[in-house]
């Protein structure tokens, strides 16, 4: 006997509490709330007149005009996340860092600058000196210290990385991609190279000032 546990609607009203099943076509006994025929497309109402749902492998979507959550592999399906919440979430779990702080760090060697700007930006803008370049889609290759393609600088997880970005959005994502690589330290500069830059912070648009990282 397994034990399902089911979600809601978006208005809030319980779709289910746990559903007992049992063998790969039998009922499943809820709390009061819903019977399930497990293998069939098709089940049965609960005792109230609320919408059916239908087990086939294994997932389950309530029918309700398409609008009901999906129970999936036990758990309850998660709906989609607009971009402003997730640069919240991510951003709720590490500090990010201001330019001065970012520049003092670096001048004392506690902190890689790492700068994710594509090219035309880093033309058009300049460059950070002692800041390494590397492109966004190969950053995560390139600070991993495991990584056969590491950059000579990817020296340890326990390195602080600090990801600059045109105005800090980008960056606090790829910071979170480096956390989950066990870079645990990583983080992001606030405002970005924009935020740099009116701090009157160095910036150098001399060829070869920043490392950069060729494929």
């Amino acid at each position: 006997m397994a034990l399902l546990r089911c979600g809601a609607w978006p208005d809030g009203r319980l779709l289910g509490g746990e559903l007992a099943v049992s063998g790969p076509s039998g009922q499943a006994g809820g709390q009061g709330e819903l019977e399930v025929g497990i293998g069939d497309a098709s089940a049965q109402a609960d005792r109230r007149g609320e919408p059916a749902v239908g087990l086939s492998g294994a997932s389950t979507q309530a029918v309700r005009g398409g609008e009901a959550q999906a129970c999936v592999g036990g758990g309850v399906a998660e709906p989609p996340v607009g971009i402003d919440e997730l640069l919240e979430r991510v951003r709720a779990g590490y500090t990010r860092v201001e330019p001065r702080e970012a520049y003092e760090l670096a001048q004392h060697g506690e902190a890689l600058l790492v700068d994710i700007r594509y090219a035309a930006l880093r033309e058009r803008d300049g460059l950070i000196p002692g800041a390494l370049v590397v492109e966004r889609n190969e950053l995560e290759w390139r600070l991993d210290p495991q990584g056969s393609h590491r950059a000579p600088e990817a020296t340890s997880h326990d390195l602080r990385v600090v990801v600059i970005c045109n105005e800090g959005y980008a960056s606090s994502l790829a910071a979170e991609s480096l956390r989950r690589l066990g870079l645990h330290r990583a983080t992001d500069l606030v405002g970005g190279f924009q935020a740099w830059r009116a701090e009157e912070l160095a910036v150098t648009a001399r060829a070869g000032a920043a490392a950069e990282v060729k494929a």
